[in-house]
């Protein structure tokens, strides 16, 4: 954005200014003439900016970062000769620059390199220099100056360039030299502004996808984690921790992801850690609970804010996913489980009328995708949504369709990228963030304005450590006071402020490329389709909706930017588990039959492995030559419906009838009750093996002969008991009725076996149901099946399916 507004007194009258740089001149003109007569003075080539690469100058610390009258400013830091020759006679020197006239060359100090004399000031020498007689290539040297502000010749409220610069000589230069310099800034308002600029800072808690889809088939659904990295996270000194704790005691608007808080929550309790192919139990459940009770703490009167649940990468599905059937349909549950995760967790209640792009850049169709869920706000940010304007406008103003962008500052937003663990790099972020806050107050200085700050989403320690320093810096509201998300969005828009959304060309290249791929959203559609079509067939379906729901909406997550594979390593492991989930419900191979009549019962045995009952099922058989082999009464397919018990299978049984010998390729396939294919289909083949009449005659005769059997063994035993009975009938008499008697191997009839009536009865009436053919279609001969209706074993091999 444009900022080109000089600053603007709000104490100092210009006639002052003039007197004081006017005898700035007659002072400096003595200088200026006796250079004119020594054109080789050492003093002036002291001042030239040819080598001022050769040491590295590191600011570490700077206190006070926003002084006041009667303070004295303290800095330290470090040489390093970074040059291959030793630097002698070195000097390090405080110079306060010129007053930035505007945002713009705060930004361009920040930028500069190289020593400037016009530009970075006279060294202040004297007590307010260190020596350092030799540094030799590649060594280090500490420093510290501290100098009453007064000496500093601060003129006027405003921001100043303050540098610090090492003077020495090497082996091949003659004249001492600036050989580095390094430039910070100081804001200068010793007393409160008449406006204060309201400023608001997000806090951000977001983490990368720890949680898995997958659960334990307990009760409690115990979770599974990818991996235990989070309790790092939140233990004493990790990221989590450490935003909490510095959160906790500045003004901030906490803006959370719900999935964060409920893969927290998860981990007070029971859980299990992803090792391999094997599960084993986490150990940090005390960490995660304390970090909770911390976090509930910290939030308590604050405004939290909850992005929707696992914070979705809307930029990516408005320009990879929205083409895909169904991905916009996450948004709106995501949000409503957002809600009552952070109320259920935090015990307060969140505001979900927030959508945040990544970066804050935006184009029409992330605007239309992030208010498509309910909420009708937007955060921006101005190196997106560009202002046109000599200071910065208020953030909130209406880009059409009741919806408001909140355009973040971004020179504030991204002051505290990079790495703040290197104390150079955090006190210049520092200083630059408060040098800006206090250049957009003295732009306006009577206009009451709102800006908003929106730094990175996934902080570190570090960073998050710098910006508290910088916030407490601001807590004497000298010209800034604190606000909140709310509060700014329902800030007057500044009328001159641009309400139009930039279009989709104008989206950064650098940002498009990390996006989540068209792949990712069409992996995420095979999922919830897989998951649509099982969870009909559930008795309790939230056991397994809940968990994949939320592991879809991590899916689409924008953490995972940059991040290509382990992100589709991850969608394909949501995918093989609810693969293997719904593969627990399944028919059992069948061997092939033998029918050997016009009619028979055919089994088909389905398998629930789940721990819950399922339903809503029918298990279709069909026939493919129902010429030869019909289903039903006539039909070449039929259906029956199938309910199951948790880890139990049932045997289906239909009923067929043959017209013809062969074989017959059979299917068996499931469905849900709404008609959609369930699992894999099941064939096997059926034999027809028809009975002719030859054979029929065959088997009555056998019949025949059995009868016969039976009646002579029936007679013999009934005259042996009559010679039982009459002990004085005369021997022979069996064989002079005509009738043989029966010999053993001895042949004697004693050793002739005995049967009874009811024996030869039964034999006979066992050979009738072996070969006798049956007209019931009911099949009351049918043996039982091998798999009844809580059996789980598969049929036998070369199972034979009698007539």
């Amino acid at each position: 954005m444009a900022e080109a507004a000089d600053f603007q007194s709000t104490s100092r009258s210009p006639a002052r200014r003039w007197l004081r740089r006017a005898a700035a001149a007659l002072v400096s003109a003595p200088v200026l003439a006796t250079l004119l007569y020594v054109p080789a003075a050492p003093a002036s080539a002291a001042e030239k900016a040819s080598p001022s690469r050769t040491v590295d100058v590191s600011l570490d610390t700077l206190t006070p970062t926003t002084p006041v009258e009667g303070d004295t400013l303290t800095i330290s830091g470090t040489v390093t000769n970074e040059g291959k020759e030793t630097v002698n006679a070195a000097q390090v020197d405080l110079r306060l620059g010129s007053r930035m006239a505007n945002r713009g060359e705060i930004d361009a100090v920040a930028r500069r390199t190289g020593f400037r004399p016009g530009d970075d000031g006279a060294a202040l020498g004297g007590p307010y220099s260190v020596k350092i007689p030799q540094l030799a290539a590649g060594i280090s040297k500490d420093f510290s100056i501290a100098v009453p502000v007064d000496k500093l010749g601060l003129d006027d409220e405003g921001v100043y360039q303050l540098g610090v610069s090492l003077t020495g000589r090497t082996g091949s230069t003659r004249y001492d030299q600036v050989l580095g310099i390094e430039r910070t800034l100081l804001p200068w308002q010793p007393e409160a502004t008449e406006k204060k600029t309201q400023v608001t800072y997000l806090w951000p808690l977001i983490s990368s996808t720890h949680l898995s889809a997958e659960s334990g088939s307990d009760d409690q659904q115990t979770p599974v984690f990818e991996d235990d990295a989070l309790a790092a996270e939140l233990a004493p000194g990790g990221r989590l921790e450490r935003l909490v704790a510095l959160g906790a005691e500045l003004p901030v608007t906490w803006v959370v992801d719900p999935d964060l808080l409920a893969t927290v929550d998860a981990m007070t309790r029971n859980y299990q850690v992803k090792a391999g192919d094997e599960r084993v139990p986490g150990k940090n459940q005390a960490i995660a609970k304390q970090w909770l009770n911390s976090l509930d703490k910290a939030v308590q009167g604050d405004k939290v804010v909850a992005l929707p649940y696992a914070d979705p990468d809307l930029a990516s599905l408005a320009h990879r996913g929205k083409d895909v059937s169904g991905s916009l349909s996450h948004l709106q549950p995501a949000t409503e489980v957002a809600e009552s995760t952070v109320e259920t967790i935090l015990h307060v209640k969140p505001s979900v009328d927030f959508s945040w792009p990544v970066d804050g850049a935006v184009d029409p169709s992330i605007v239309d995708i992030a208010t498509s869920a309910g909420a009708d706000k937007v955060i921006a940010r101005s190196d997106s949504v560009r202002d046109e304007l000599p200071y910065t406008p208020n953030a909130a103003r209406p880009i059409g369709g009741g919806t408001t962008a909140v355009v973040a500052d971004a020179s504030l937003s991204t002051a505290f990228e990079g790495d703040m663990t290197r104390a150079g790099n955090s006190t210049l972020a520092v200083q630059q963030f408060l040098a800006h806050t206090l250049a957009v107050t003295q732009q306006q200085p009577g206009k009451l304005r709102s800006i908003v700050v929106a730094p990175q989403r996934m902080l570190t320690a570090a960073q998050a450590q710098s910006m508290a320093t910088a916030l407490r810096a601001l807590s004497a509201q000298r010209w800034t006071q604190p606000s909140d998300l709310l509060t700014a969005a329902a800030a007057k828009p500044d009328d001159r402020a641009t309400t139009k959304v930039p279009g989709a060309r104008k989206y950064p290249a650098k940002l498009r490329k990390r996006e989540l791929p068209v792949q990712a959203f069409q992996d995420m559609k095979i999922t919830q389709d897989s998951l649509d079509n099982f969870k009909v067939i559930l008795t309790m379906a939230s056991r397994v909706v809940t968990p994949f729901g939320n592991a879809i909406n991590r899916e689409m997550s924008a953490s995972w930017r940059g991040r290509a594979e382990p992100a589709s390593a991850y969608r394909k492991s949501v995918q093989v588990h609810l693969l293997d989930l719904t593969s627990e419900v399944q028919l059992i191979d069948k061997s092939d039959l033998t029918l050997s009549g016009r009619s028979a019962t055919i089994p088909v045995t389905v398998q629930n492995q789940l721990l819950q009952d399922v339903e809503h099922l029918v298990l279709r058989l069909t026939s493919t030559k129902p010429t030869r082999l019909k289903l039903n009464g006539g039909n070449a397919v039929t259906e029956l419906p199938v309910k199951i018990a948790g880890g139990h299978s049932q045997s289906v049984k239909f009923t067929a009838s043959a017209n013809a010998n062969g074989p017959v390729p059979m299917t068996a396939q499931l469905y849900t009750e709404d008609g959609k294919p369930y699992g894999k289909p099941m064939t096997f083949t059926v034999k027809v093996s028809e009975i002719t009449p030859t054979v029929m005659l065959v088997i009555a005769g056998g019949f025949l002969l059995l009868a016969l059997a039976g009646i002579r063994m029936y007679t013999h035993r009934k005259r042996a008991a009559a010679r039982e009975a009459d002990p004085g009938e005369e021997p022979g008499t069996e064989a002079e009725a005509g009738t043989p008697p029966a010999t053993g191997p001895e042949g004697t009839a004693e050793d002739a076996p005995e049967a009874t009536a009811e024996e030869a009865t039964e034999a006979t009436a066992g050979a009738g149901k072996t070969t006798a053919p049956s007209a019931d279609p009911e099949q009351p001969s049918d043996p039982v099946p091998d798999t009844g209706a809580q059996s789980t074993d598969p049929s036998a091999q070369g199972e034979k399916v009698d007539r």
